[in-house]
């Protein structure tokens, strides 16, 4: 039988609440037995989730709340990062591996959450992102 478990974590949208995030991702991974090996990707894909969800998603108003949610059943990670803001189109962000674009700020973030994670998907008017990593219990 596949057990669920879940953790949560809500931050106001200033950017020095950013450090929450890696205190967050080293009690998770210690819960839930995170592979080392996926560690890394988690940490550096929900950093930049929840940093575009304060800078650009709630355009750092601090009465405005970023949320970390995750939900683990052993074999896959699904965290979601959500804001307040308005949303966007993640498919107007343009490939900042094209050449034409390297020299361009923005972009990046996105980029590097695709690269890192196993699946990825912006909801809600990309006010919601949900990262997927699969894991295997160790331990």
């Amino acid at each position: 039988m596949t057990t669920h478990k879940t953790s949560r974590l809500k931050i106001s949208s200033c950017p020095s609440e950013i450090v929450q995030v890696e205190t967050y991702v080293r009690t998770v991974a210690k819960k839930f037995n995170i592979s080392p090996d996926i560690y890394p990707n988690i940490l550096i894909s929900l950093t930049e989730a929840v940093n575009n969800a304060i800078i650009h998603g709630n355009n750092k108003d601090q009465s405005k709340f970023v949320k970390i949610s995750l939900e683990e059943n052993c074999d896959l990670l699904v965290f979601e990062i959500t804001d307040e803001g308005k949303g966007f189109n993640p498919n107007e962000i343009a490939d900042p591996t094209a050449e034409e674009n390297i020299d361009c700020c923005g972009g990046r973030g996105v980029h590097i959450m695709k690269e890192l994670s196993d699946e990825i998907d912006f909801l809600d008017n990309g006010r919601r992102v949900k990262i997927c990593f699969k894991h295997r219990c160790v331990g």
